[in-house]
């Protein structure tokens, strides 16, 4: 458990994912990669948004499985889901989320090699990007995002990724795919 999470401006903690350092990916720009001799894959991402805060209100129900994780790793009273969407892309493909709070999150897979997703993550606060990270996600893993302050508490995002058949049953509308990598409009 951190003994001070609030102190952190931006804190990420991977659960069940593997996080490589991808020196050689910002060599190659744009779609290079997603064009090797691999074929084009559908990736399913899914975004929670999670407020964190000191109002004793517990763990959202809706969060039974992320709840006992988010517990472990963060010391805050409440964790209740803020909002859950899921889309998909193929590799080479930009998506984009609307966060809370005016965030933007970009994810764009660039391929599976094996059963490891590479991809691109970039968060932006309006059109200033807060975050930019290339990782290496296990196939159906969990990249846990907390820090950005968000009402009265610490906005944590969940990010996960899947090659396999998707499973959206979001109650948000579905995130939109493109293949532009522009920053976000404001």
């Amino acid at each position: 458990m951190l003994s001070s999470p609030r102190s952190l401006s931006l804190l990420i903690v991977v659960v069940f994912a593997m996080v490589a350092p991808m020196a050689g990916l910002v060599a190659i720009q744009g779609q290079a990669l997603a064009q090797s001799a691999h074929p084009l894959r559908t990736v399913t991402v899914r975004v929670n948004s999670v407020l964190a805060a000191e109002t004793n209100e517990g763990v959202d129900p809706r969060l039974q499985s992320m709840g006992p994780r988010l517990q472990a790793l963060f010391s805050y009273s409440t964790y209740r889901l803020v909002s859950d969407q899921a889309g998909q892309t193929q590799c080479g493909k930009m998506i984009a989320f609307q966060l809370p709070g005016g965030r933007i999150l970009h994810v764009q897979p660039r391929e599976v090699d094996g059963d490891m997703i590479v991809m691109e993550i970039i968060l932006f606060q309006g059109p200033r990007p807060l975050m930019t990270t290339d990782l290496k996600l296990k196939n159906n893993g969990i990249l846990i995002i907390g820090g950005p302050r968000y009402e009265q508490g610490m906005l944590i995002i969940s990010i996960g990724a899947s090659t396999g058949v998707p499973q959206i049953h979001s109650h948000q509308p579905p995130a939109r795919a493109t293949s532009e990598e522009a920053a976000p409009q404001d």
